[in-house]
């Protein structure tokens, strides 16, 4: 019954995949459950597994998925990408051998979580900000809740194009949504005075095998993905970009002890606080409530956040600024950002 659940974790897998455009690595998932078995010690280890496998759980699929595409990448195994389509008997049998021979390597990677960073959300967040920049009129001072290797702090270093609105000066990282909606958002600059963020288990742009576990996490045939993560990660590293290795709530209490006089302070988070325990989210809703009600027009704060909700296939844009502490939904957006469906801040 368990190798059941496992198969059909891994069919779950791509049908995501194929929903978020990734052909190749749904079709690698169902490689998998037809073919995975106990043959291998990669194969024994996946197909007893104790927890959750698939999506909600766990993530093994893509676990499995990131360590062959860092083999790939590596040049330890021909590219599994580049095998033709109707070939699934050459896809699987390259598969098996990098199970078998490569087997230390793919069980260390399986031991952790994906991480990713996905760039094209700074697109879904970008409206936020300049929302917040039009409704306080101060300075931003930022800080990201789970920001991975922190390529969404850095947000107002990339180009973009967000409807009819052009904005950032130019930069290797270009991001034009497909825009949903009639209006635009507030066209206004941007000054970041501060920037901080915190993760469980924080990447460094700096570091060549923190880059390669981020990389190995985008899809192999989703090459603008790549080429996009790439060049944000070549920011990070010439802005000298980090984050802090802390729990999210002991981290918050710290950052919103801190005083941001003149400027708004902004908590946010893109596909992050929906992970947290819920004792831990009810703890952190607190602290921010809290500093919510010391907040002053002097030194606003404000929350935003791209989570998903009850609304399946996309995720809710919402905003709350204090000393207001009037929240309200700006937006949905697709999970990798791929498209914003634009609502605006409505003035009461």
């Amino acid at each position: 019954m368990h190798d059941e659940a496992v198969r059909n974790a891994f069919l779950v897998q791509a049908r995501a995949c194929d929903s978020l455009g990734s052909p190749f690595t749904a079709r690698l998932c169902r490689a998998v459950s037809a073919r995975l078995d106990r043959q291998t010690e990669v194969g024994q280890k996946i197909l007893s597994w104790p927890g959750d496998v698939g999506p909600s759980g766990d993530s093994v699929p893509l676990r499995l998925a990131g360590a062959l595409h860092a083999l790939a990448i590596e040049d330890k195994i021909t590219p599994l990408v580049d095998i033709a389509p109707e070939n699934d008997d050459t896809l699987w049998q390259a598969c098996e051998d990098a199970l078998r021979f490569h087997a230390a390597f793919i069980l260390e990677r399986l031991k952790s979580p994906p991480q990713t960073n996905e760039v094209r959300r700074s697109a879904v967040l970008l409206p936020g900000f300049l929302t917040i920049a039009a409704l306080a009129g101060k300075p931003l001072a930022l800080s990201e809740v789970g920001a991975s290797a922190g390529l969404n702090l850095q947000f107002d270093r990339y180009q973009y194009r967000l409807g009819d609105l052009a904005w950032g000066e130019k930069s290797d990282v270009f991001l034009s949504p497909e825009w949903r909606g009639n209006a635009s958002p507030p066209d206004r600059r941007i000054e970041v005075i501060e920037r901080a963020g915190c993760d469980l288990n924080p990447l460094d742009p700096s570091s060549a095998e923190d880059r390669l576990r981020l990389m190995s996490y985008v899809w192999a045939d989703q090459t603008d993905r790549l080429e996009r993560t790439a060049a944000a990660l070549q920011i990070a590293v010439e802005n000298g970009l980090h984050v802090e290795k802390a729990d999210a709530i002991d981290w918050l209490k710290r950052r919103l002890a801190a005083p941001h006089s003149g400027a708004t302070h902004v908590i946010y988070h893109s596909v992050a606080w929906q992970y947290l325990p819920d004792a831990l989210k009810q703890t952190g809703e607190a602290l921010i409530a809290e500093a919510g009600a010391r907040a002053t027009p002097e030194a606003p704060l404000a929350r935003l956040q791209m989570e998903a909700d009850q609304t399946p296939g996309s995720a809710a844009i919402t905003l709350q600024i204090w000393p207001t502490g009037e929240k309200q939904e700006i937006g949905r957006a697709d999970f990798h950002g791929r498209w914003v469906e634009w609502r605006g801040w409505k003035a009461n």
